[in-house]
């Protein structure tokens, strides 16, 4: 009996086993036709991926030269930082290696941590840069700290460079990382998190040109992520190289006079008539733009960042296309062209009464002098205001807007840079002024006549109006671009096709010879003949323009006016047009017509040697 019920026992325990080996052998190869059969594509590009990465290779920016070669911006190589993606994958954004990155690279914390975030957002084996412009204690930290954190590693990528500081920078602009909110545009949504990018200026709107194509490097890596060999090397794409219209002699003597200048802040541009080119554009206060693309993650460099933003003079500001300022006096030539072209003066009947100022209900405004009846010529040379009280009396303000919108201070001047403002004119104000006043008063009109009250334009937009009386009416679109380098088998062109910008003809100002000659000659005795305007005078180099002085504050106020001096020259041949616009100075003679006169002189300098320079006329 014993015997059998052990045979029994054991025959129940071998079949026990034999079913529990059957269930583990069904359900391993279950697992196995899982992973191999079902999965196995998965698991062998995961494998593979853990094999084989791709490194990107950064394609250099194209550089931007000024019109005669000379380079204003360049990349130079530099080394960075990188962390790869798959080494972070289970590491916490606010475990404690993130401090010892920051102590280690001498970085923010919480600049390590976003970009963390942002790293665990992208795809296996992606990498972002940690830190750019490395310093050789970065590099010597990383390569002996390489066993306790493989995820990082040291690359040679360019790095872009601004060799002259913060002169241009305002027309020039910054690189730096695209941001979340530009990634969510149509524009950038073929970038990734870390991606550098155009901020503001040429590096902004040309920056599909400018950016080229990356490349990518195909290699082996081992465990640890350390790479073995390379397979495959696809070279990036260079950007293209931008020729600007800027002349470097002429924009470096804006600079100069801006900085000479009492209070150091305002702007002077410059630009071909005959064509738009910008031949200078300055602007200060000024910022430079090397700290953004260095400095960015680090604390100094966010510090000075900071500042910038928070700084009341507004370096970051561009004067030329986003500063709107009340024209004073200038603003008497597209007056000029109003009263011609709507009727309210003529060639041959252009008298108007000065008695010095006109009387509005019981208020007298008063003109700087008394001027009897001046035809348009002498009101214009010695600015008076009399005469414009009158003029814009008998434009009205329908005559003014119609003006505003021939000369389109009511929009855009289309400046190849971005986030260029709109003048504000009586044509914006109209319908707030009525609704608020119930009315539209003559007092406006007349002080809208001398560029005041419901009048701020931007110095871009003035300087397009006298530029298109200087080109007998043509009124050209303000660029930068003069040309595109081809680069390989990238074709040359030297437009901007399919992203806004194209080289309009034109528009054309009509006024026949005689209304330019009346407007022209007045601008030329305004300089030449004893008017506001001779502290611009350039024996042999006549230069017809007008002084602004434009009240900013209540009269008795310590706060000075603006001074403004709008010109071109050769009066009657012109080759440039010169705007100097110094903020809080005082009388435009006195400030801004000297300041345009400098970067004439520079000009003759640079393109005309022939010309005799002052100090030799004066010898003569």
């Amino acid at each position: 009996m014993k015997l059998r019920d052990q045979a029994q026992n054991t025959g129940a325990r071998i079949a026990t086993i034999h079913i529990v080996a059957f269930i583990l052998l069904t359900l391993l190869g279950v697992r196995l036709y899982d992973l191999q059969i079902v999965k196995g594509d998965y698991y062998e590009q995961r494998a593979e991926n853990q094999r084989i990465r791709l490194i990107s290779i950064p394609a250099p920016r194209g550089a931007i030269f000024d019109r005669n070669g000379t380079i204003l911006v360049d990349s130079r190589p530099t080394f960075n930082v990188v962390i790869s993606n798959e080494p972070m994958r289970k590491m916490d954004p606010e475990d404690d290696r993130i401090f010892e990155y920051a102590a280690g690279l001498n970085l923010e914390p919480q600049v390590i941590s976003d970009r963390l975030k942002q790293l665990k957002g992208q795809n296996d084996f992606e990498t972002l840069v940690l830190k750019d412009n490395a310093s050789m204690q970065d590099i010597a930290w990383v390569e002996g700290h390489s066993l306790e954190y493989p995820e990082l590693r040291i690359e040679l990528q360019p790095q872009r460079f601004y060799p002259h500081g913060t002169a241009m920078a305002h027309f020039l602009g910054y690189v730096g990382e695209v941001s979340p909110k530009q990634l969510e545009t149509e524009r950038w949504s073929s970038m990734r998190p870390g991606d550098i990018v155009g901020k503001g200026g040429l590096e902004e709107y040309y920056d599909e040109f400018l950016r080229g194509r990356p490349g990518y490097r195909k290699v082996i890596v081992d465990s640890r992520g350390r790479i073995q060999s390379e397979i495959e090397v696809v070279p990036p794409q260079a950007g293209q190289d931008l020729i600007s219209t800027i002349d470097l002699e002429v924009q470096m003597a804006a600079e100069a006079q801006l900085a000479a200048s009492v209070t150091k802040r305002g702007t002077i541009i410059a630009m071909d008539p005959n064509n738009g080119e910008m031949l200078a554009l300055a602007s200060l206060p000024s910022f430079d733009p090397n700290v953004f693309v260095q400095g960015s993650k680090t604390r100094e460099g966010r510090k000075q960042i900071s500042e910038y933003w928070q700084d009341p003079e507004r370096p970051l500001y561009n004067r030329a296309t986003q500063g709107r300022y009340p024209p004073g006096s200038t603003w008497k030539i597209p007056m000029s062209v109003g009263g011609l072209q709507t009727g309210a003066i003529s060639v041959q009947n252009s008298s108007l009464a000065c008695g010095g100022g006109i009387m509005l209900g019981n208020k007298f405004t008063r003109c700087m002098g008394s001027h009897g009846s001046p035809t348009l010529g002498p009101a214009i040379s010695r600015s008076c205001n009399g005469y414009y009280y009158r003029l814009a009396l008998k434009m009205k303000i329908e005559g003014l807007i119609e003006m505003i919108e021939t000369l389109e201070f009511d929009r855009q001047t289309g400046i190849d840079i971005p986030n260029e403002r709109v003048s504000q004119t009586p044509k914006s104000w109209k319908p707030i002024v009525e609704k608020r006043e119930g009315r539209w008063s003559d007092i406006r009109t007349i002080y809208a006549g001398i560029g005041q009250d419901t009048v701020v334009v931007t110095p871009i937009s003035l300087l397009r109006s006298f530029a298109a009386v200087a080109a007998h009416g043509n009124m050209y679109v303000p660029h930068f671009l003069k040309e595109f380098r081809p680069i390989s088998a990238t074709p040359h062109f030297g437009a901007r096709p399919g992203f806004g910008f194209q080289r309009p003809e034109p528009k054309v100002i009509k006024l026949s010879p005689d209304e330019e000659e009346l407007i022209v000659g007045g601008l030329w005795a305004a300089v030449n003949g004893g008017g506001t305007a001779r502290g611009s005078q350039i024996p042999g180099f006549d230069v017809g323009g007008k002084t602004g002085t434009a009240q900013v504050s209540p009269t008795g106020s310590p706060i000075k006016d603006h001074a403004w001096f709008v010109s071109f020259a050769p009066a009657y041949k012109p080759e440039i047009a010169v705007l100097a616009l110094i903020e809080n100075v005082g009388f435009g003679g006195s400030h801004a017509a000297p300041a345009a006169k400098g970067v004439y002189e520079a000009y003759i300098a640079a393109r005309r040697p022939n010309t005799p320079q002052p100090d030799e006329m004066a010898r003569r």
